[in-house]
């Protein structure tokens, strides 16, 4: 090679870091010839050095000075993969103030921080790269970024959590509770033993904040992200879905409206024709929706060491592409260039329009569903679907599927319905969406 090799410090050396390194070794020649020239890691910085040590021996330097890495004047490239807020923000904004590249597979750091960074770095000329950060190897942020560059896009829904979703495949193919499954999947290592950010959503919302500033050119808006987990999904609500056609997915959604952006995580009625209500296990997918291509689907691994780790090597090499170009000439971070992003409302979660599976466990008696009904009918809300099943003596669930509605009118309702006291536990409300 004719150019000097990039140098690249790692910041991080757990399962992910060791997939960087592992790929960055093994493809060495495959990568350099993409490159147009070598990148090498020259330095690793972890909280525990131990384990990097074992790797690297004496070859290069391993310690716990994670702020000297960043502020070493010979690594040209720095790459976060310690994960977290506080430290990683201030270790990559001492990394752009230092005039490096960064590379990063963070994206609660960037759902949170991401507009400060991302300014930083526009003003300092350095780039941050993002692709690891959403959907593990699957190059989602390049497809929105660059690939569908031509088109507006009209929205975004994605299976972006493997944990959830293994739970949720789980649960359809056993017939499991959701307790018993999650003990499974953190047994098997797809669960963390405080699964909390993937169950309840947050991992997804922080993937999808993400990809909407990307898709519609907004600043990067997570505390607006409406964000529901799987936790109280019911077996039962798996199976009627199933019989009537569907599949439950956690899927992270975002849309484009005359009025604003929808933003929002939530168990979803998918039906079961689509191709992505047919993606099981662990394994992520994205739809992409634009005006001139219509729709296209981008599905792979979301998580584990070589698959993240091929994103996190993928953005190694465009930064050593475009290292020495033109700050001006570069693909923005967000897509669009900064001084263009767009001032949209994000819509709170009444406002958005969507169809629903609702189930009423009810007194089985003459009159209730005539109630019922009106009640629907007075919030314009319209039924698309109905069944009535005998839970036992003097009770029955009634599922109706509704056409589009307001989320705010489908609460009004739901509320309506309950104080007239014939349900006999909360009504399950769960979205649908027809993704067309």
């Amino acid at each position: 090679m004719s150019l000097k090799p990039i140098k690249v410090g790692l910041l991080g050396f757990g399962v992910v870091g060791g997939g960087t390194y592992s790929v960055l070794t093994r493809n060495a020649e495959e990568i350099a010839r993409r490159a147009g020239r070598n990148i090498d890691i020259v330095r690793v910085a972890t909280r525990t050095p131990s384990k990097a040590k074992a790797v690297f021996g004496e070859a290069l330097p391993v310690d716990d000075d994670l702020m000297g890495l960043v502020s070493d004047p010979n690594i040209d490239i720095v790459v976060e993969l310690i994960g977290g807020e506080t430290q990683a923000r201030e270790l990559v904004m001492q990394a752009i103030a230092n005039g490096k590249h960064v590379v990063t597979a963070n994206k609660a750091l960037l759902a949170m921080h991401g507009n400060e960074i991302f300014a930083a770095a526009s003003k300092k000329g350095v780039m941050v790269a993002f692709e690891a950060a959403v959907a593990g190897g699957i190059p989602i942020v390049k497809a929105i970024r660059e690939g569908l560059t031509a088109n507006r896009i009209q929205w975004v829904a994605g299976i972006i959590n493997g944990t959830t979703n293994f739970i949720l495949s789980e649960m359809r193919h056993r017939g499991l509770p959701f307790e018993t499954v999650l003990s499974e999947a953190q047994r098997l290592g797809y669960a963390e033993a405080d699964p909390t950010f993937d169950v309840e959503g947050v991992d997804a919302a922080h993937k999808l904040t993400l990809l909407a500033s990307l898709a519609f050119g907004i600043r990067v808006q997570f505390d607006k992200a409406y964000t529901e987990g799987i936790t109280t999904l019911k077996q039962e609500d798996i199976g009627h879905a199933e019989r009537l056609g569907y599949r439950i997915k956690l899927l992270g959604i975002a849309k484009r409206r005359s009025n604003g952006i929808e933003l929002r995580v939530h168990p979803t009625l998918v039906p079961a024709s689509k191709l992505i209500a047919n993606v099981e296990g662990a394994m992520n997918a994205v739809l992409v929706k634009g005006d001139a291509i219509g729709e296209t689907m981008y599905y792979g691994a979301g998580a584990g060491a070589e698959p993240t780790a091929s994103a996190v090597v993928a953005d190694l090499v465009d930064v050593t592409r475009m290292h020495t170009s033109d700050p001006e000439n570069r693909v923005p971070h967000l897509a669009f260039q900064p001084n263009a992003l767009a001032d949209f409302d994000i819509l709170p979660i009444s406002e958005i329009r969507t169809s629903y599976y609702l189930r009423f466990n009810v007194e089985d008696r003459p009159g209730v569903l005539a109630d019922l009904t009106r009640i629907l009918a007075d919030k314009s809300i319209s039924i698309n679907a109905m069944v009535q099943e005998q839970k036992g003596e003097g009770s029955a669930a009634i599922i109706i599927l509704t056409h589009e509605a307001r989320e705010g009118d489908v609460v009004d309702a739901i509320r309506q319905i309950e104080n007239l006291g014939f349900v006999h536990s909360s009504v399950t409300r769960i979205r649908m969406e027809n993704l067309s």
